[in-house]
């Protein structure tokens, strides 16, 4: 970018700077902080940057053009000019029948895709009526017991003209199997079906624990999965690599993005060592990142982590599809920096944590109900998170250029050093044996849970200043209304399954569920036996109770 001489020069005037205009303001006022970092562990913040920061920059091979490798800039070549991001807000509470009328909202309102919370019990593999179910039923999300409850949800919702993803991972092939049977059901091929299930269970032993089975029938559940969409379902994402409860979970950026990528790498490991071609599987490959606070650092874990993936494809696996290298990924704000105290801050960090996707090239977008740290998020809330998107595409600019922090001296300097520090715990994490081991031996979990540990005791100390919290606190905040899920709507998910296993064939279950049985033991793909059972409506827990006994359930502690 600059000759040798040049730099120099800017060197040299730097120094020039600090002497003469810098060091006597900081004898005389000092600055706000000592150093300045990205977030809790995070990049260090110069004080200036300058073309000498970024001297090593080499265009065509560390930026390149959006739509071509190395894909920092992106992966489709017109960006947002051709297409916007899939605004994809995730939603899902009680009933499927109040699920439904969500959705519905949501589509009318100008929502492009959806997005589906489930809830505890569904997300354990447990029916609503079963001993473990009571009290969380439809609480963190919809209810799903059989494929009676998804035809429910998608009643009037043409499954050809949406994209669905699904936050599911030990089910996830039972939720999946509901879709297909759904769109089949519509008279949909099955090609044209498009979504994403998350399907992410290393993640689960890292940061969550919403786990079912044991790694290594979970890691061939995964595989079957990856298998049967390559051949039935090519356009629906098999598994949505989630770095974003790993941020919650407390991790800085650059732990998440290697943390997300070292799960990555395992999975396309474990479907090649089943037998599958990398080029098969790797191109239904999606992530999921944390949009956090700080606009610059989230940019540029977004533009590394796609410099990464086709590094880590082009290099590790010799994936010769380009559409194996290219990372997409979906976004949504940061849960855990929204606060309960005044939740009218939260519109304005969702805002600025959104335009960081964007400005990042995020693919889908979920922005965060500013209530969310109280309940599930109000009609009106939700609302107001869709129109933040919607402003954001149509009135701030953002989305009319590609990457268009590109070329900004921090911003490449930071892409460098997120990356820089990325690759350094991937190493660590290679020299432990790869994730499955590091996860075994805690190393991961003691990572994040140190940064979490620092950055609460920041703002313990008021070294970090977190608005409302324990700086520019008021008395009291005014009352406002929360979604709420009633004892009642419990009730009538229960009475719904329980008139499902009445009204079906139960001689017809019980051959489907044998027949999955026998599959699990005989090395079978999963997937066709289990899209039977759930067309002859048995429920996510009869589903998941034959794999139980077959797999056997992870105990945490026991060996990963």
């Amino acid at each position: 970018m600059f000759d040798p001489d040049e730099l120099e020069e800017i060197r040299a005037g730097r120094d020039d700077w600090q002497e003469t205009e810098v060091d006597p303001i900081l004898d005389r006022f000092g600055e706000r902080q000592e150093t300045f970092t990205t977030d809790t562990g995070g990049q260090e913040v110069d004080r200036l940057y300058t073309p000498a920061d970024v001297a090593d920059l080499d265009y065509q091979d560390d930026l390149g053009y959006p739509g071509e490798p190395p894909y920092t800039r992106g992966v489709y070549s017109t960006g947002y000019r051709g297409r916007l991001w899939t605004m994809r807000q995730y939603a899902g509470f009680s009933t499927p029948a109040d699920t439904n009328e969500r959705y519905h909202y949501l589509l009318d309102q100008g929502q492009t895709g959806l997005s589906m919370a489930f809830d505890l019990p569904t997300q354990m593999g447990y029916d609503s009526d079963a001993d473990m179910a009571a009290g969380e039923v439809g609480k963190a999300g919809v209810a799903i017991d059989s494929l009676a409850d998804m035809e429910t949800v998608f009643d009037g919702i043409p499954l050809d003209e949406v994209s669905t993803s699904m936050t599911i991972n030990a089910p996830a092939s039972v939720l999946l199997a509901m879709y297909i049977a759904v769109g089949d059901q519509q008279g949909v091929d099955r090609e044209e079906l498009r979504g994403t299930i998350q399907n992410d269970l290393l993640k689960e032993y890292i940061a969550r624990n919403t786990y079912i089975y044991p790694p290594e029938p979970s890691m061939r559940i995964i595989t079957d999965i990856f298998e049967f969409c390559a051949e039935e379902t090519p356009k629906f994402n098999t598994i949505s690599i989630s770095g974003y409860h790993i941020r919650e979970a407390g991790s800085t950026a650059a732990q998440e993005l290697a943390f997300t990528l070292g799960n990555g790498i395992e999975y396309v490991e474990a479907a090649i060592d089943a037998g599958l071609d990398v080029d098969e599987f790797a191109p239904q490959l999606s992530f999921f990142f944390n949009g956090h606070n700080n606009i610059f650092e989230e940019v540029a874990k977004f533009r590394a982590a796609r410099r990464m993936w086709h590094d880590i494809m082009d290099e590790r696996f010799d994936a010769q599809n380009p559409k194996s290298k290219q990372l997409k990924f979906h976004t949504q704000t940061a849960g855990s920096m929204l606060t309960a105290q005044q939740i009218e801050n939260n519109v304005v960090r969702v805002a600025y944590q959104a335009l960081a996707a964007v400005l990042g090239g995020t693919q889908s977008l979920h922005t965060n109900g500013k209530d969310e740290a109280l309940a599930l998020p109000t009609e009106e809330s939700v609302r107001t998170a869709l129109r933040t998107q919607q402003i954001l595409a149509h009135e701030s600019g953002a989305a009319d250029t590609i990457d268009p922090l590109a070329g900004s001296y921090y911003v490449e300097s930071l892409t460098d050093d997120v990356e820089e520090s990325a690759y350094e715990i991937l190493d660590e994490v290679d020299s432990r044996g790869g994730m499955l081991d590091a996860v075994e031996q805690q190393w991961v979990q003691r990572q994040i849970q140190d940064t979490a540990f620092d950055r609460q005791k920041e703002i313990e100390d008021d070294e970090r200043i977190i608005v409302g919290v324990n700086e520019f606190e008021v008395d009291e905040d005014p009352e406002m209304d929360v979604q709420e899920v009633t004892e009642e709507d419990e009730r009538r998910q229960i009475d719904n399954v329980e008139s499902v296993r009445e009204d079906r064939d139960g001689e017809t279950v019980d051959a489907a569920l044998e027949s999955l049985r026998e599959a699990a033991r005989d090395g079978d793909n999963l997937m066709p036996y289990i899209i039977e059972a759930v067309k002859a409506y048995a429920t996510v827990g009869e589903i998941c109770n034959v794999l139980r006994d077959e797999f056997g359930e992870y105990q945490p502690g026991s060996a990963v």
